[in-house]
């Protein structure tokens, strides 16, 4: 039985809330009978090995409290598929605000938008000594979509506190060559941009591409339209604070193509917020393209799903998958876990090569000692660059 990863999770919302329930959901299932992994066991841990030990947020009904309780206060919304999370021992401290809460959301309800809590914001030293008292080893960041400062905050703290890294969010950290060589000096892992769903709009749209390129497809347009009723959908009705995520699923879907989509032939990105809708998310997609004899054709497709557990399932890999680089003292952006876990890694393989190149790394290889130009010649995919 291997010692629990102590993780650090920045932000208490829906998406750190399907995640703490999913570590407690698992503690009674066998392997045979837990529906809803990609891996059982990865390098002796499983699901539930993994342990917070700190947590932030600004918001009055969360701060100060115990995180079991905090994952289920407002505006959470997601589902409760796990009611009797265990006390942690762990009282969610306040974080710094910076730009995490958009000004718009103050025109709202209190119940679907944030309180934010009237207590002093930590300094820098004082969130790297809460780091290091705790001893996490892992900070999560699921900051809102569009905190940009904020996230560059929570990276600088995991820096200097000797942490790795898991940016869920689109703010370039791991795809930016600053910071991953910043990590790698540290010799800290780093995985990210922009956490991938399990089956999501952006791993679904990847996929349609890639089959329409493979099949000989010309794809003429294209776009992905998502609505959903969660604080982040409503967030994101800051169209300023949609710039990187725009980028980042965009650039998901170009890189499965030969010749990427001329900018006025693709639109993908967050469309509206429709309160009833809680944490379900709705995608809409829909592609243009021409076959054998130029003849037209398109696809439509409507795709529901549950926000944030949707995302948990894949983030509770990116951790330990992050826990097996500290104890090898693998530091820098892992390239396989961030083009396989996240929409906007350093750089963007096709899925098969990238799972590979994780089931490799999970198995003890150096991926740096992989033939990945032999890996994507093998699977014709392109590995297109991502410019941070």
């Amino acid at each position: 039985m291997r010692t629990p990863i102590k993780i650090a999770l920045i932000g208490v919302g829906n998406c750190a809330s399907a995640l703490v329930q999913g570590l407690h959901y698992y503690r009674d299932k066998r392997p045979e009978d837990a529906i809803g992994l990609m891996h059982w066991e990865i390098g002796g841990y499983r699901p539930f090995d993994v342990e917070v030990v700190a947590a932030f947020d600004v918001d009055a009904r969360k701060v100060g409290k115990d995180v079991a309780e905090a994952i289920f206060a407002p505006p959470n919304c997601t589902t409760v598929f796990c009611p009797d999370v265990p006390k942690t021992g762990v009282t969610v401290r306040m974080g710094r605000v910076l730009d995490g809460v958009a000004d718009h959301m103050k025109d709202y309800p209190e119940e679907r938008t944030f309180v934010v809590a009237e207590r002093p914001e930590p300094t820098k030293a004082e969130v790297v000594r809460a780091l290091r008292e705790s001893g996490a080893e892992i900070v999560v960041n699921y900051l809102p979509v569009g905190s940009e400062e904020a996230t560059r905050f929570y990276a600088e703290c995991a820096l200097e506190a000797g942490c790795a890294f898991i940016n869920c969010i689109p703010v370039f950290i791991a795809s930016d060559p600053k910071w991953e060589a910043r990590f790698a000096a540290a010799g800290l892992p780093l995985i990210g941009d922009d956490i991938k769903s399990q089956v999501g709009a952006t791993i679904t749209h990847r996929a349609l591409a890639k089959l329409f390129n493979d099949r000989g497809v010309k794809l003429d347009r294209t776009y992905q339209l998502n609505v959903g009723g969660n604080t982040d959908f409503l967030n994101m009705l800051n169209r300023h604070r949609l710039a990187s995520k725009k980028i980042s699923k965009t650039e998901a879907v170009q890189a499965m193509l030969d010749r990427p989509l001329r900018p006025e032939n693709i639109h993908i990105g967050p469309s509206d917020y429709v309160p009833w809708q809680k944490d379900t998310k709705v995608c809409f997609i829909r592609m243009e393209g021409r076959l054998f004899g130029d003849v037209p054709m398109s696809l439509e497709l409507r795709l529901s799903v549950e926000d944030s557990p949707n995302s948990a399932g894949v983030v509770i890999d990116a951790i330990r998958v992050a826990q097996l680089a500290r104890e090898r003292g693998v530091g820098g952006a892992l390239l396989g876990p961030s083009a396989y876990f996240m929409k906007h890694p350093p750089r963007q393989l096709p899925d098969p090569v990238a799972r590979e190149l994780v089931e490799r790394f999970i198995a003890g290889e150096d991926e740096r000692q992989i033939d990945l130009d032999g890996l994507l010649a093998a699977g014709r995919g392109r590995g297109a660059p991502v410019a941070g």
